[in-house]
């Protein structure tokens, strides 16, 4: 039976994930800044335990895998979900505190995680890390810059760390999402198109031009990737950034 912390698991793909280990009877320990969504997921999935946390804080940290000990014992597989989408804007014009935070939250959050998670997770005699980083690093996005720099910093910390952990059985990858159906995407599209008098299905279709199998990625999607990547069939699978996200061509 594996232990599992899920972070940013309130709703979407973490939630996703977090169902799904927990289906297999693994214990499973989610956790999200957001304390109505962790109440929300907890209610729907008995057995389940959670915090309500903020990730680029170190005391919230400190405190989440006190009660991740104390639910569920010590981890054998970490899951980094959670993230934020940061400010918009020129470099030259960037708010310097939303940058701190965009970094705190995106990389900052997954770094204090796994220094925690790893000593559990060299006890245990091996383990696996999942981060989550972005198909946005590839493409690049204009005014997007605390985002793609936390995220590329994302890629670097996870195939840094496959080689450190590598020798201790502890094997660590990054997922690189695409659009994902989920109600964020569903909610910027209809924005759009309230905006502009446009139909769904157009704004929709604005986006998916750019992905070559011209399709979005369900969450379920995602759980079957984390599944794979910490299960035995994963097991000399380490150090890769993989993307599932139908191939994302380009973003304006």
């Amino acid at each position: 039976m594996e232990r599992v912390l899920v972070t940013g698991a309130g709703d979407s793909v973490g939630r996703v994930i977090a169902e799904r280990f927990a289906g297999k009877g693994h214990k499973v320990h989610i956790c999200d800044v957001r304390g109505d969504a962790v109440k929300a997921t907890l209610a729907a999935n008995p057995g389940m335990s959670g915090s309500t946390a903020d990730v680029g804080v170190r005391g919230d940290v400190d405190r989440l895998f006190a009660d991740v000990r104390a639910s569920i014992g010590d981890l054998t597989i970490l899951v980094n979900v959670v993230g934020m989408a940061g400010p918009r804007g020129p470099i030259e014009d960037m708010n310097e505190d939303e940058w701190d935070k965009t970094i705190a939250v995106n990389l900052s959050g997954m770094f204090y995680c796994m220094k925690r998670a790893i000593p559990m997770l060299k006890a245990n005699g091996g383990g696996s890390i999942v981060n989550f980083s972005t198909c946005s690093t590839r493409t690049g996005i204009p005014f997007r810059a605390p985002y793609i720099a936390s995220k590329a910093g994302v890629e670097g910390l996870t195939r840094n760390s496959a080689r450190e952990l590598g020798p201790f059985g502890i094997r660590c990858n990054a997922i690189l999402p695409g659009i994902i159906n989920n109600d964020r995407f569903r909610f910027i599209v209809q924005r759009n198109a309230d905006a502009t008098g446009r139909s769904f299905e157009d704004i929709e279709n604005d986006y998916l031009k750019y992905v070559s199998l011209r399709t979005k990625v369900e969450p379920s999607e995602f759980a079957d990737l984390v599944e794979y990547l910490t299960s035995e069939q994963g097991k000399k699978v380490t150090g890769e950034l993989i993307a599932l996200s139908g191939n994302m061509e380009w973003e304006e």
